[in-house]
């Protein structure tokens, strides 16, 4: 571990009151985005969007569940995919154990991927996560929300030097470079008013952070996220972690 300031008590105490005020700023700063977020217009959904549920065929409509409002979780596992993304894996294992809180709060939570259905329940029984899963590969949801990519727009990228951790991922879920990045995570929320479907907010990027839990522990070790642009990505899937 790399040297550090040593103080009293007395000091830590001193800067650590300071640093208080600064952590509820924050909180107030993002109950008034939160806010804003609910203030969003609502855009209705006028596309027929057609999932493969356990239950069979169902339109975005039915996968409410007989709830009010939807939230769904972009999972990146497209067709060419023998498994899923690694960090979208860790982001799963924090959102599954949260469906049946949001269950009663009128919320149904579900993560919706492009690869066939029998493979997202098989590798949703390997990591042992009990949330509803749906396969949106026979639609262009995905798409449409611009969470999938076409080779010519990803051109750019692909011409250019690739990271290292887009390689080394690509490899971990068994398919290439432009099979990986087509794909993109993200989460939606809808709701459901009157038999209409509306779309009320939608993120990707840092704006799933929320979900990443382990990062907002590592904010509070000695180290922090201790992360190097130059070094492959340390996120595995849970039960590829070595132990001991």
């Amino acid at each position: 571990m790399t040297e550090h300031r040593i103080g009293t008590q007395e000091q830590w105490q001193a800067e650590r009151d300071e640093l208080l005020k600064e952590e509820k700023e924050l909180t107030h700063r993002g109950d008034e985005l939160a806010r804003k977020r609910r203030e969003l217009p609502w855009v209705p959904v006028e596309k027929d969007y057609r999932f493969e549920t356990e239950d069979g065929p169902k339109t975005l409509a039915g996968l409410f569940g007989g709830r009010s409002q939807l939230l769904v979780y972009h999972f990146m596992f497209g067709p060419p995919y023998d498994a899923g993304c690694p960090v979208c894996s860790s982001i799963a294992d924090t959102l599954a154990p949260q469906a049946g809180h949001l269950k009663a709060r009128d919320t149904t939570l579900l993560l919706a991927s492009r690869a066939p259905l029998e493979r997202l329940l098989a590798y949703r029984e390997r990591m042992g996560w009990g949330i509803d899963w749906v396969s949106s590969g026979g639609s262009d949801f995905n798409r449409d929300l611009g969470f999938q990519y076409t080779e010519d727009e990803l051109r750019p990228f692909l011409d250019g030097q690739i990271p290292p951790t887009v390689e080394q991922y690509a490899r971990m879920c068994g398919t290439d470079v432009l099979g990986y990045v087509s794909e993109g995570p993200g989460l939606s929320a809808y709701a459901l008013s009157d038999g209409t479907v509306y779309r009320t907010y939608v993120t990707t990027a840092r704006g799933l952070e929320f979900a990443l839990a382990y990062y907002g522990l590592l904010d509070r070790t000695p180290k922090g996220r201790d992360e190097s642009a130059t070094e492959p990505l340390w996120i595995r899937r849970h039960d590829e972690y070595e132990m001991g």
